[in-house]
């Protein structure tokens, strides 16, 4: 497994992302011991980047990272997030420093470690200017409890104004072959500061996987179910993405998945995807891709793939990102 910088943080250039192990992918095939082997497998193709957040479960998946990781904590960059649950009483998100006072305490605690590697702010709060919050977090560098800290879901000016205060190590935000938005204005922005860029959900919430024909196998707990690319109408449209997928994929002699995570690769040795997978048998294919090289021809092909039907993230959800 190659690896890459964001900023001064080395990481394998694909990580793991532990929310579907208990959180928002739910239903009746969850399973903590494949999840805990999926782990472990990791670990053993050389992924080194392991990300979570208080708020999956909330506070179970951190849990089940502490459990998966018994022993194995210094083999990994270790990254957690902060701010969706408030713990001063206030309504809505809560970036407050005496909010993320408690929140870093809880996560430590939780996944049963003394640091946290990376450490994010998971969404912009309207309420908490950006250089208080990022100014309480360098409070937490100085102390040792992170190391370094990151952002989720920021506006270039934010992204600037919090790292006026401390540096920034990466930034993570939705980006994949069919969420491309960052490369107006986000990735310019990071790549002028020097911070790395961390896509979540780079196989698009599992659809480009191509395994995705219909949402009827979705469990009622399943957030993709109000997903508006998932919703009837926009579904059917964008199977015509996944197909596009496919063909570039079957001449690579590649699957979807790794197709998809290659053209992510290629964009820059400052990208580091994080696709999440609670299965050895998809984890060890989304890894395969650290081989995958598509050609000149084919980029071209993923970089004009039919437009995406629909908004990547319900109203509510768009209304707390890129702010």
């Amino acid at each position: 497994m190659k690896h890459i910088r964001l900023g001064d943080l080395e990481v394998s250039r694909i990580g793991l992302g532990a929310m579907p192990m208990n959180a928002f992918y739910t239903g009746k095939d969850t399973d903590e011991t494949e999840g805990i082997r999926t782990v472990h497998r990791a670990l053993e193709l050389g992924i080194t980047h392991i990300d979570t957040a208080e708020v999956y479960g909330p506070f179970t998946n951190e849990e089940f990272v502490a459990k998966a990781l018994k022993g194995r904590r210094d083999q990994v960059v270790l990254a957690s997030k902060f701010g969706f649950i408030s713990h001063t009483g206030r309504d809505g998100l809560d970036s407050s420093p005496e909010s993320i006072r408690i929140s870093v305490e809880g996560s430590l605690k939780r996944l049963g470690t003394d640091y946290i590697d990376l450490y994010y702010q998971h969404r912009v709060d309207p309420d908490t200017p950006i250089e208080d919050t990022v100014g309480a977090l360098a409070e937490l560098v100085q102390e040792g409890k992170i190391r370094h800290i990151g952002l989720s879901e920021a506006a270039p000016d934010t992204i600037r104004r919090a790292h006026a205060v401390h540096p920034i190590t990466a930034l993570q935000t939705e980006y994949s072959l069919w969420s491309r938005d960052p490369e107006a204005e986000i990735l310019p922005t990071t790549r002028e500061l020097g911070i790395g860029f961390v896509p979540w959900s780079p196989l698009g919430h599992g659809f480009l996987t191509g395994a995705i024909r219909s949402t009827d196998w979705f469990d009622d707990d399943d957030f993709r179910k109000n997903n508006p690319r998932f919703l009837p109408g926009n579904f059917e449209q964008n199977l015509r993405v996944a197909d596009e997928v496919k063909a570039v994929a079957d001449e690579a002699e590649a699957t979807p998945a790794q197709v998809a995570l290659a053209w992510l690769l290629a964009q820059g040795d400052d990208i580091a995807p994080i696709p999440g997978t609670k299965r050895v048998a998809h984890l060890e294919d989304n890894t395969a891709a650290d081989g995958v090289e598509l050609t000149a021809a084919q980029i071209e092909k993923l970089n004009n793939l039919t437009p995406a039907a629909g908004e990547r993230l319900d109203e509510a959800a768009m209304g707390l990102s890129d702010r």
